[in-house]
């Protein structure tokens, strides 16, 4: 065992690994979270309750002032998750009235993630009222209007159906086509495909098209579930949805055929694509752990998740209802993955076998 390298590794790098990693990504606490507060006030009291927010931890507050439709927008955008807006003469209501208003707006699209932040907020603005109380005679209060974007309800189909999409294609795709070239390698079938006129490029092809066509066939599967089922109706539009996915399952097949070339055996495939998949895809994704609470070096390695781009297209076009001119950027970076995994996967395959 001592002189087995690959054992030790096992024996002792896993488990400090994973602490680390399950230590720093595992985690359902919210932090760090970006967080609009729009001070039509401008006064004391708004701006004692602004610095108080600063001051947590669990936000990182941007001060500006936009109308209702560029909150929306930077919503839509992803750029905020929740908005904090003060009305004008908020600190002469509270002192002349004895009463104040705040609105707060949170992406409901996670759920989980909007109930944390309104109640981190609330918590925030409920201490300042009761600091108030404590000083002076006249009881003040402060009332919260809470407003939920995109899922009032608070469904949890809402961040649960793209992430399962995510999830899915995700394993089926790159387990499928992991263990297809291996498999001619292990019956012998490999050698005649080479000798044949057919080119790598055609070889590669053949072997992902059926598992195209069978993963599409899931697409519709799941979109039906979610919509007649769950009752989770799609906002944008359903086209660009399945160019998206068909996208992304041509990134996930590239990198199936990619371990299907580097491995030796069926098992070996199988193992590498379940266990290399499985974990990455549900830990930075952003379905089940959001990626800012992460410390930066995980942030970094979250980029190079095929499922985490998915996942925010998928969100964007089915709950926000956004199009192609929001999401772009995602969608070429998901196709710059794909290109270069069919690239390398062309340049490791080998027309000789040794």
């Amino acid at each position: 065992m001592i002189r087995d390298k690959k054992t030790l590794l096992i024996l002792f790098g896993m488990p400090v690994m994973q602490i680390l990693i399950f230590g720093f990504a595992l985690t359902n606490e919210v932090k760090n979270s970006r967080i609009l507060v729009a001070d039509y006030a401008k006064d004391v009291a708004s701006q004692q309750i602004t610095a108080r927010i600063e001051a947590s931890r669990y936000f990182d507050v941007e001060k500006t002032i936009l109308d209702h439709k560029q909150i929306e927008s930077a919503f839509k955008e992803g750029k905020i998750k929740l908005a904090l807006i003060f009305p004008e003469r908020f600190n002469e209501d509270l002192l002349h009235q004895n009463k104040a208003q705040i609105q707060l707006i949170a992406d409901a699209s996670d759920p989980n993630i909007a109930n944390t932040l309104t109640a981190y907020s609330s918590s925030i603005i409920q201490d300042y009222q009761n600091g108030l109380n404590t000083t002076y005679s006249p009881p003040y209060r402060i009332e919260t209007e809470i407003r939920m974007l995109y899922n009032p309800q608070l469904k949890g189909a809402h961040s649960f159906v793209p992430g399962v999409m995510a999830l899915v294609l995700m394993l089926v795709c790159v387990m499928m086509t992991a263990i297809s070239i291996v498999r001619e390698k292990e019956t012998g079938t490999m050698e005649i495909l080479l000798v044949s006129p057919f080119r790598p490029l055609l070889i590669i092809i053949s072997k992902t098209v059926p598992y195209l066509f069978l993963s599409l066939i899931n697409v519709i599967s799941i979109l039906l579930l979610s919509v007649f089922v769950l009752k989770l109706p799609v906002n944008g539009s359903v086209l660009l949805l399945f160019a998206e996915s068909t996208l992304f399952i041509i990134t996930c097949l590239s990198l199936g055929i990619f371990i299907s070339i580097k491995s030796a055996t069926q098992q070996a495939a199988m193992t590498v694509s379940l266990m290399g998949m499985l974990l990455p895809t549900i830990m930075f994704s952003g379905f089940m752990f959001p990626v800012e609470n992460m410390p930066l070096p995980l942030q970094i390695i979250s980029n190079i998740v095929p499922a985490k781009w998915f996942y925010i297209i998928a969100k964007s076009i089915m709950i926000k209802g956004l199009g192609i001119t929001a999401l772009w950027k995602e969608t070429l970076i998901l196709a710059g993955m794909g290109v270069f995994l069919l690239i390398i996967s062309l340049k490791s395959f080998k027309i000789r076998l040794s």
